[in-house]
């Protein structure tokens, strides 16, 4: 093996490894069993595990709740697998706080499908993210990667980067949530949910 190409072969290992090595770390955060190392919300009713999925679907009241690790995080990847069921769903995945999520399904202000979109209280969305339309699959599963680092964070759609933003009031850490949005009559479901600390 010439020296150059010998280079360029431990060049590749560097760059590749720890990525893969990353990747490997990913560990379940979601059971499949029950809502072990999650903090139940009030309403228990709108949370339901069976066989690996975990159901989200608003009572008759519509009063949304939010399901919370019990678990903080600081710089960390995030996935998981996710379907939209019945009526207008509108979820999505909190990062630390409530001040940032991002966005599954349709904005309730917009009234259109923002997946993949950060959405920030005071700035309702300040980017949105890019070929979604061509990437989202409505009646199948769909896989959702957020890496967060800082309080920068890149997310993900069945594999094609989609939307990167830094937000200015991120807090250093905190648990990941998610959102069933109050008012809709809506269900969603979620599967692998996975998380590593970086």
């Amino acid at each position: 093996m010439k020296a150059s190409h010998f280079l360029f072969f431990i060049l590749l290992l560097c760059i590749c490894i720890p990525a893969s090595a990353q990747e490997a770390k990913m560990k379940k955060i979601f059971n499949g069993k029950n809502l072990k190392g999650w903090v139940e919300p009030a309403n228990k009713a709108c949370w339901t595990v069976s066989d690996g999925v975990l159901l989200v679907k608003n009572e008759p009241a519509k009063k949304g709740a939010i399901l919370w690790t019990e678990k903080s995080y600081q710089n960390f990847i995030f996935q998981a697998d996710f379907m939209m069921g019945d009526g207008t769903v509108d979820s999505g995945i909190f990062l630390r706080s409530e001040n940032d999520q991002i966005q599954i399904g349709i904005s309730g202000s917009l009234k259109r499908d923002l997946t993949g979109s950060p959405y920030i209280p005071k700035l309702r969305y300040p980017v949105e993210a890019t070929g979604v339309k061509d990437l989202l699959k409505p009646k199948d599963w769909n896989t959702l990667k957020i890496k967060v680092i800082g309080n920068t964070y890149t997310a993900y759609l069945n594999g094609q980067e989609v939307m990167t933003y830094s937000s200015a009031d991120m807090p250093p850490s905190g648990p990941l949530g998610i959102q069933l949005h109050p008012g809709n009559e809506m269900s969603i479901s979620y599967r692998k949910i996975m998380a590593v600390a970086l």
